[in-house]
Protein backbone atom coordinates (compact mmCIF):
# COMPACT_ATOMS: atom_id res chain seq x y z
CA UNK A 1 0.00 0.00 0.00
CA UNK A 2 1.12 3.34 -0.64
CA UNK A 3 2.32 5.52 2.35
CA UNK A 4 1.32 9.52 2.30
CA UNK A 5 4.59 10.32 1.49
CA UNK A 6 4.71 8.30 -1.87
CA UNK A 7 1.24 9.65 -2.88
CA UNK A 8 1.97 13.31 -1.97
CA UNK A 9 5.05 12.47 -4.50
CA UNK A 10 3.05 11.73 -7.06
CA UNK A 11 0.31 13.93 -7.54
CA UNK A 12 3.77 16.54 -7.86
CA UNK A 13 4.90 14.00 -10.61
CA UNK A 14 2.52 12.56 -12.59
CA UNK A 15 4.93 11.71 -15.08
CA UNK A 16 6.25 9.17 -12.86
CA UNK A 17 5.32 6.03 -11.50
CA UNK A 18 2.71 5.51 -9.04
CA UNK A 19 2.20 2.28 -7.88
CA UNK A 20 5.07 1.93 -5.55
CA UNK A 21 3.94 -0.62 -2.87
CA UNK A 22 0.38 -1.25 -4.55
CA UNK A 23 -0.31 -5.45 -5.25
CA UNK A 24 -3.49 -5.66 -6.47
CA UNK A 25 -6.36 -3.54 -8.45
CA UNK A 26 -4.31 -1.53 -10.46
CA UNK A 27 -2.53 -0.72 -13.88
CA UNK A 28 -0.23 2.29 -15.34
CA UNK A 29 0.36 3.37 -18.51
CA UNK A 30 2.51 6.01 -20.77
CA UNK A 31 0.84 6.45 -23.94
CA UNK A 32 4.10 7.60 -26.42
CA UNK A 33 3.19 8.86 -30.40
CA UNK A 34 5.56 9.13 -32.60
CA UNK A 35 4.83 10.52 -36.04
CA UNK A 36 7.38 10.93 -38.72
CA UNK A 37 8.13 14.12 -40.45
CA UNK A 38 5.92 13.17 -43.40
CA UNK A 39 3.32 11.64 -41.20
CA UNK A 40 3.78 8.32 -42.96
CA UNK A 41 4.66 6.30 -39.69
CA UNK A 42 2.30 6.86 -36.99
CA UNK A 43 2.87 4.97 -33.90
CA UNK A 44 1.28 4.90 -30.28
CA UNK A 45 3.91 2.73 -27.75
CA UNK A 46 2.48 2.00 -24.61
CA UNK A 47 4.50 0.53 -21.87
CA UNK A 48 2.94 -0.42 -18.62
CA UNK A 49 1.87 -2.57 -15.62
CA UNK A 50 -1.20 -4.47 -14.52
CA UNK A 51 -2.43 -5.72 -11.20
CA UNK A 52 -5.35 -7.64 -11.28
CA UNK A 53 -8.65 -7.90 -8.95
CA UNK A 54 -7.61 -11.30 -8.03
CA UNK A 55 -4.11 -11.03 -6.74
CA UNK A 56 -2.72 -13.78 -9.83
CA UNK A 57 -3.02 -11.30 -12.65
CA UNK A 58 0.00 -9.80 -12.56
CA UNK A 59 1.76 -8.59 -16.38
CA UNK A 60 4.05 -5.82 -17.38
CA UNK A 61 3.50 -4.72 -21.32
CA UNK A 62 4.19 -3.10 -24.52
CA UNK A 63 1.12 -2.27 -26.98
CA UNK A 64 1.78 -1.17 -30.49
CA UNK A 65 -0.33 0.59 -32.41
CA UNK A 66 0.11 1.09 -36.36
CA UNK A 67 -1.55 4.25 -37.09
CA UNK A 68 -1.54 3.69 -40.60
CA UNK A 69 -3.06 0.45 -41.00
CA UNK A 70 -4.71 -0.39 -37.83
CA UNK A 71 -2.70 -3.18 -36.84
CA UNK A 72 -2.01 -3.86 -32.93
CA UNK A 73 0.03 -5.84 -30.66
CA UNK A 74 0.01 -7.08 -27.05
CA UNK A 75 3.26 -7.88 -26.03
CA UNK A 76 3.28 -9.48 -22.69
CA UNK A 77 6.10 -9.44 -19.67
CA UNK A 78 6.87 -10.66 -16.23
CA UNK A 79 5.85 -8.39 -13.89
CA UNK A 80 9.74 -8.62 -12.39
CA UNK A 81 11.37 -7.21 -15.77
CA UNK A 82 9.38 -4.06 -15.33
CA UNK A 83 11.13 -1.72 -13.38
CA UNK A 84 9.93 2.76 -13.52
CA UNK A 85 10.77 5.52 -11.36
CA UNK A 86 8.81 7.18 -8.64
CA UNK A 87 10.28 10.68 -9.15
CA UNK A 88 10.71 11.39 -13.11
CA UNK A 89 10.07 10.13 -15.90
CA UNK A 90 11.92 6.60 -16.74
CA UNK A 91 10.80 3.33 -16.94
CA UNK A 92 12.00 -0.16 -18.45
CA UNK A 93 10.01 -3.00 -19.80
CA UNK A 94 12.16 -6.12 -20.79
CA UNK A 95 14.54 -4.04 -23.00
CA UNK A 96 12.44 -1.45 -23.79
CA UNK A 97 13.73 1.65 -21.96
CA UNK A 98 11.13 4.82 -21.95
CA UNK A 99 12.49 8.39 -20.38
CA UNK A 100 12.36 12.22 -20.75
CA UNK A 101 15.34 11.94 -23.42
CA UNK A 102 14.08 9.00 -25.78
CA UNK A 103 12.75 5.27 -26.56
CA UNK A 104 14.60 2.70 -26.89
CA UNK A 105 12.70 0.21 -28.29
CA UNK A 106 13.17 -3.98 -28.85
CA UNK A 107 10.54 -5.02 -30.53
CA UNK A 108 8.96 -7.30 -33.33
CA UNK A 109 7.52 -4.39 -35.26
CA UNK A 110 9.82 -1.68 -33.99
CA UNK A 111 13.36 -1.17 -33.04
CA UNK A 112 15.76 1.42 -32.64
CA UNK A 113 15.97 4.37 -30.77
CA UNK A 114 14.05 7.65 -30.97
CA UNK A 115 15.58 10.82 -29.17
CA UNK A 116 13.09 13.46 -27.98
CA UNK A 117 14.91 17.01 -29.45
CA UNK A 118 13.58 19.57 -28.30
CA UNK A 119 12.00 19.75 -24.55
CA UNK A 120 8.75 18.10 -23.03
CA UNK A 121 6.01 20.44 -22.56
CA UNK A 122 4.09 19.12 -19.98
CA UNK A 123 0.57 20.29 -18.49
CA UNK A 124 2.07 22.59 -15.70
CA UNK A 125 2.05 21.55 -11.93
CA UNK A 126 1.29 23.57 -9.20
CA UNK A 127 -0.33 23.94 -5.66
CA UNK A 128 -3.34 24.88 -6.81
CA UNK A 129 -3.53 22.84 -10.01
CA UNK A 130 -1.28 19.30 -9.50
CA UNK A 131 -1.81 18.51 -13.12
CA UNK A 132 -4.51 18.64 -15.88
CA UNK A 133 -6.99 16.89 -13.13
CA UNK A 134 -6.61 19.65 -10.87
CA UNK A 135 -7.87 19.23 -7.35
CA UNK A 136 -9.34 16.09 -8.39
CA UNK A 137 -5.64 14.59 -8.77
CA UNK A 138 -5.99 15.44 -4.56
CA UNK A 139 -8.59 12.81 -4.00
CA UNK A 140 -7.71 9.00 -3.74
CA UNK A 141 -10.21 7.30 -4.69
CA UNK A 142 -10.55 8.29 -8.12
CA UNK A 143 -11.40 5.40 -10.49
CA UNK A 144 -8.74 6.68 -13.18
CA UNK A 145 -5.88 9.16 -12.83
CA UNK A 146 -4.42 11.02 -16.19
CA UNK A 147 -1.65 13.10 -17.17
CA UNK A 148 -0.22 15.12 -19.86
CA UNK A 149 3.63 14.54 -19.94
CA UNK A 150 4.22 16.56 -23.26
CA UNK A 151 2.07 18.49 -25.45
CA UNK A 152 4.76 17.99 -27.85
CA UNK A 153 8.35 17.95 -28.86
CA UNK A 154 10.33 16.91 -31.59
CA UNK A 155 12.04 13.54 -32.87
CA UNK A 156 15.46 12.21 -34.36
CA UNK A 157 16.46 8.79 -35.17
CA UNK A 158 16.01 5.42 -36.76
CA UNK A 159 13.59 3.35 -36.56
CA UNK A 160 13.63 -0.12 -37.79
CA UNK A 161 9.64 -0.63 -38.93
CA UNK A 162 9.01 -4.13 -39.71
CA UNK A 163 12.64 -4.75 -41.06
CA UNK A 164 12.88 -1.55 -42.79
CA UNK A 165 15.08 1.59 -41.52
CA UNK A 166 13.03 4.65 -41.34
CA UNK A 167 13.75 8.13 -40.26
CA UNK A 168 11.80 9.70 -37.47
CA UNK A 169 14.05 13.19 -37.45
CA UNK A 170 11.95 16.08 -37.88
CA UNK A 171 8.68 13.74 -36.69
CA UNK A 172 6.41 14.99 -34.03
CA UNK A 173 5.99 12.99 -30.48
CA UNK A 174 3.49 13.38 -27.76
CA UNK A 175 3.58 12.00 -24.28
CA UNK A 176 0.31 11.18 -21.67
CA UNK A 177 -0.35 8.33 -19.05
CA UNK A 178 -3.36 6.57 -16.88
CA UNK A 179 -3.31 4.98 -14.00
CA UNK A 180 -5.62 4.13 -11.34
CA UNK A 181 -8.35 0.85 -10.87
CA UNK A 182 -10.22 1.14 -14.34
CA UNK A 183 -10.59 2.69 -17.35
CA UNK A 184 -14.01 4.71 -17.31
CA UNK A 185 -17.03 2.85 -18.38
CA UNK A 186 -17.27 5.12 -20.92
CA UNK A 187 -15.61 7.75 -22.64
CA UNK A 188 -14.62 10.15 -25.45
CA UNK A 189 -10.89 10.90 -25.65
CA UNK A 190 -9.37 13.33 -28.83
CA UNK A 191 -5.82 14.32 -29.14
CA UNK A 192 -3.66 15.83 -31.83
CA UNK A 193 -0.72 18.17 -32.56
CA UNK A 194 -0.48 18.56 -36.02
CA UNK A 195 -3.03 21.02 -36.40
CA UNK A 196 -2.78 23.07 -39.68
CA UNK A 197 -1.26 26.69 -39.69
CA UNK A 198 0.20 26.32 -35.98
CA UNK A 199 2.60 23.76 -35.99
CA UNK A 200 3.56 24.07 -31.68
CA UNK A 201 -0.53 23.78 -31.30
CA UNK A 202 -1.75 20.66 -29.20
CA UNK A 203 -5.01 19.63 -28.19
CA UNK A 204 -6.28 17.25 -25.94
CA UNK A 205 -9.27 16.17 -24.51
CA UNK A 206 -11.55 13.63 -22.30
CA UNK A 207 -15.24 13.67 -21.08
CA UNK A 208 -15.99 10.49 -19.12
CA UNK A 209 -18.20 8.76 -16.63
CA UNK A 210 -16.54 9.43 -13.50
CA UNK A 211 -17.82 7.35 -10.24
CA UNK A 212 -18.07 9.82 -7.45
CA UNK A 213 -19.51 9.13 -3.52
CA UNK A 214 -22.04 6.25 -4.86
CA UNK A 215 -23.01 7.60 -8.00
CA UNK A 216 -21.68 9.00 -11.10
CA UNK A 217 -21.11 12.33 -13.21
CA UNK A 218 -19.53 13.74 -16.55
CA UNK A 219 -16.26 14.70 -16.18
CA UNK A 220 -14.62 16.67 -18.93
CA UNK A 221 -11.14 18.47 -18.87
CA UNK A 222 -9.25 19.50 -22.05
CA UNK A 223 -6.37 21.69 -23.10
CA UNK A 224 -5.27 23.71 -26.52
CA UNK A 225 -1.77 24.73 -26.07
CA UNK A 226 -1.53 27.60 -28.58
CA UNK A 227 0.60 30.69 -29.40
CA UNK A 228 2.63 29.82 -25.71
CA UNK A 229 -0.07 29.20 -23.87
CA UNK A 230 -2.05 26.52 -22.35
CA UNK A 231 -5.81 27.34 -22.23
CA UNK A 232 -7.61 25.62 -20.30
CA UNK A 233 -11.27 24.07 -20.50
CA UNK A 234 -12.14 21.85 -17.60
CA UNK A 235 -14.73 20.88 -14.88
CA UNK A 236 -13.00 22.31 -12.16
CA UNK A 237 -12.21 25.71 -13.84
CA UNK A 238 -16.08 27.09 -13.95
CA UNK A 239 -15.70 25.70 -18.37
CA UNK A 240 -19.15 24.78 -19.11
CA UNK A 241 -20.43 21.90 -21.60
CA UNK A 242 -22.69 23.93 -24.14
CA UNK A 243 -23.21 21.01 -26.55
CA UNK A 244 -22.20 17.15 -26.71
CA UNK A 245 -22.96 14.72 -29.30
CA UNK A 246 -21.89 11.11 -30.29
CA UNK A 247 -22.66 9.80 -33.58
CA UNK A 248 -21.43 6.90 -35.19
CA UNK A 249 -19.84 8.78 -37.49
CA UNK A 250 -18.75 12.71 -35.68
CA UNK A 251 -18.27 13.57 -31.91
CA UNK A 252 -19.55 17.04 -31.74
CA UNK A 253 -18.36 19.09 -28.95
CA UNK A 254 -18.39 22.48 -27.38
CA UNK A 255 -17.32 24.20 -24.06
CA UNK A 256 -16.85 27.37 -22.61
CA UNK A 257 -15.09 28.81 -20.02
CA UNK A 258 -13.22 31.39 -18.60
CA UNK A 259 -10.48 31.26 -21.75
CA UNK A 260 -13.14 31.21 -24.17
CA UNK A 261 -15.03 29.22 -26.22
CA UNK A 262 -13.76 25.98 -28.24
CA UNK A 263 -15.80 23.95 -30.85
CA UNK A 264 -14.28 20.53 -31.78
CA UNK A 265 -16.02 18.22 -34.64
CA UNK A 266 -14.37 14.99 -34.98
CA UNK A 267 -14.90 12.57 -37.66
CA UNK A 268 -14.45 9.09 -36.39
CA UNK A 269 -12.13 6.83 -38.27
CA UNK A 270 -11.41 2.76 -38.13
CA UNK A 271 -8.61 2.07 -35.78
CA UNK A 272 -6.85 -0.82 -34.28
CA UNK A 273 -7.72 -2.65 -30.68
CA UNK A 274 -6.12 -2.14 -27.50
CA UNK A 275 -6.01 -3.93 -24.45
CA UNK A 276 -7.84 -1.69 -21.37
CA UNK A 277 -7.81 -2.59 -17.81
CA UNK A 278 -10.56 -4.10 -16.44
CA UNK A 279 -10.61 -4.87 -12.57
CA UNK A 280 -9.79 -8.53 -13.53
CA UNK A 281 -7.55 -8.45 -16.39
CA UNK A 282 -6.36 -6.39 -19.52
CA UNK A 283 -9.02 -6.84 -22.09
CA UNK A 284 -8.82 -6.52 -25.72
CA UNK A 285 -11.59 -3.35 -26.24
CA UNK A 286 -11.19 -0.05 -27.19
CA UNK A 287 -10.89 0.93 -30.77
CA UNK A 288 -8.20 3.93 -31.44
CA UNK A 289 -7.33 5.42 -34.36
CA UNK A 290 -4.48 7.83 -35.17
CA UNK A 291 -6.58 8.97 -38.69
CA UNK A 292 -9.20 11.10 -37.13
CA UNK A 293 -9.93 14.52 -38.36
CA UNK A 294 -10.37 17.04 -35.67
CA UNK A 295 -12.01 20.85 -36.68
CA UNK A 296 -11.36 23.01 -34.42
CA UNK A 297 -12.34 26.65 -33.37
CA UNK A 298 -11.39 28.69 -30.54
CA UNK A 299 -12.60 32.19 -29.74
CA UNK A 300 -11.78 34.98 -26.68
CA UNK A 301 -14.41 35.65 -24.37
CA UNK A 302 -15.10 38.41 -26.63
CA UNK A 303 -15.73 36.71 -29.41
CA UNK A 304 -12.63 37.59 -31.44
CA UNK A 305 -11.34 34.06 -33.21
CA UNK A 306 -7.84 32.92 -31.74
CA UNK A 307 -7.53 29.43 -33.87
CA UNK A 308 -9.14 28.13 -36.39
CA UNK A 309 -7.90 24.68 -37.96
CA UNK A 310 -7.92 21.51 -39.04
CA UNK A 311 -6.08 18.94 -37.12
CA UNK A 312 -4.13 15.49 -38.92
CA UNK A 313 -2.92 12.58 -37.10
CA UNK A 314 -6.13 12.59 -35.13
CA UNK A 315 -5.70 10.32 -32.05
CA UNK A 316 -9.50 8.76 -31.00
CA UNK A 317 -11.46 6.88 -28.39
CA UNK A 318 -15.12 6.34 -28.35
CA UNK A 319 -15.29 3.52 -25.68
CA UNK A 320 -18.30 2.41 -23.77
CA UNK A 321 -21.34 3.46 -22.47
CA UNK A 322 -22.19 6.51 -24.19
CA UNK A 323 -25.95 6.88 -23.71
CA UNK A 324 -25.18 7.06 -20.08
CA UNK A 325 -22.39 9.21 -20.36
CA UNK A 326 -24.60 11.68 -22.59
CA UNK A 327 -27.37 11.48 -20.16
CA UNK A 328 -25.53 12.38 -16.92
Amino acid sequence: MRGPLAYLRGVRHPEAFHGEGVTTKYFEGWYIKLVSADEKQRWAVIPGIFLGLDGHTREAFVQVLDGATGRSWYHRYPVEEFEASSSEFALRVGTNRFSSTGVTLDLPQLSGEIVFSSPLVPWPVTFREPGIMGWYGLVPFMECFHGVVSFGHDLSGLLNVEGTSTSFTGGRGYIEKDWGQAFPEGYVWLHSNHLEGAPEASFIGSVAIIPWLGGAFRGFIAGLHHSGRLHRFTTYNRTRERHLDITDTHVHWELEGPDGTVRIDAERAGGGALHAPLREAMHQRVEETLNATIHLTHTSPSGAVLLQSVARVGAMEVYGDTDRLLKL
